[in-house]
């Protein structure tokens, strides 16, 4: 392997730097985007649709209306929305495509290609070509997507940035750092992000994870737990979850973050973990940028 510092090192710490930049194009972009009231779907692939999930959960906490999330080849075309919002980094995704196809409601796309044919399918389109990506692996345009969507919502996000900044050289306890099995956990919109870490950890390190709502947890999950292996939350703990969790003998990580701060640890420890397996993080195994398809639907 190539001893150039692989590309979404650098991505990952350019983070806070494209987030604050995403929140400053809000005002043109509000028009665009979902609004108060509207029954919304929001679509991905992968890491796309686990951002879709986070932003639908914020947006009906907030009381913005009933939104949906769906992986892209899951749409339920004959639902009725009053938008359909899809998140492409590539804007070339096979099942994007057909799902916009599909819609009946208006549909805006974010994508990081303005010229693809996500940008041309859509009938609106929010390019963060300044978020785009070298490496196969997704890290900056989907956190930069999100906290953009979340900006929207009307959430103050000065002190996330603050915190992912101080995330990107933060050390872990070595029993985190050299931890066999991975379980993350996170409630509400929290699950989102959840489910992003453990993805993150399986396609850049080939390790062992998994992801549940905190209070699926006791219901199975948990037996896996023992000594050597961390339980990892996203948000404030269940009552009573640490102490069920420190039982087993695992190590629990549950640090006062934002969680997509939070996620920039997992990212920046997802890359050390496969640079000391002898991986390449930038190309995990068997993983393309995009998934263009040659078969019918």
């Amino acid at each position: 392997m190539s001893q150039q510092q692989p590309h979404v090192v650098r991505e990952i710490r350019r983070q806070p730097e494209t987030w604050a930049q995403a929140l400053g194009l809000l005002p043109g972009v509000r028009d665009v985007l979902p609004r108060t009231g509207e029954r919304v779907a929001v679509l991905g692939c992968g890491t796309s649709w686990f951002m879709a999930m986070a932003y639908a959960g914020l947006r009906e906490a907030a009381g913005e209306g009933e939104t949906d999330a769906f992986a892209a080849s899951r749409f339920p075309a004959g639902r009725r929305y009053d938008r359909v919002l899809v998140i492409s980094r590539s804007g070339t995704t096979t099942e994007v495509l057909r799902a916009i196809e599909r819609a009946d409601a208006p549909v805006t796309a974010v994508t990081a290609l303005k010229d693809g044919p996500v940008a041309r399918a859509a009938r609106e389109v929010i390019v963060l070509d300044f978020a785009d990506e070298r490496s196969v692996v997704q890290t900056l345009f989907a956190t930069t997507t999100l906290m953009l969507l979340r900006g929207s919502l009307g959430e103050p996000l000065d002190e996330v940035i603050e915190q992912a900044a101080g995330a990107l050289d933060a050390e872990l306890p070595g029993d985190v750092e050299n931890a066999g099995q991975f379980t993350f956990l996170g409630d509400g919109w929290r699950y989102g992000t959840s489910l992003e870490a453990a993805l993150k950890m399986r396609e850049g390190a080939r390790l062992w994870t998994e992801a549940y709502p905190q209070l699926e947890y006791r219901h199975g999950p948990i037996s896996i737990a023992e000594a050597g292996r961390v339980v990892w939350l996203f948000g404030a703990p269940a009552p009573g979850l640490v102490a069920d969790i420190a039982a087993t003998g695992a190590t629990v990580v549950a640090d006062e973050l934002d969680p997509v701060a939070d996620l920039v640890r997992v990212q920046a420890l997802t890359v050390r973990r496969a640079l000391a397996a002898g991986f390449d993080p930038d190309r995990p195994r068997s993983l393309t940028r995009s998934i263009v398809l040659d078969e019918p639907a």
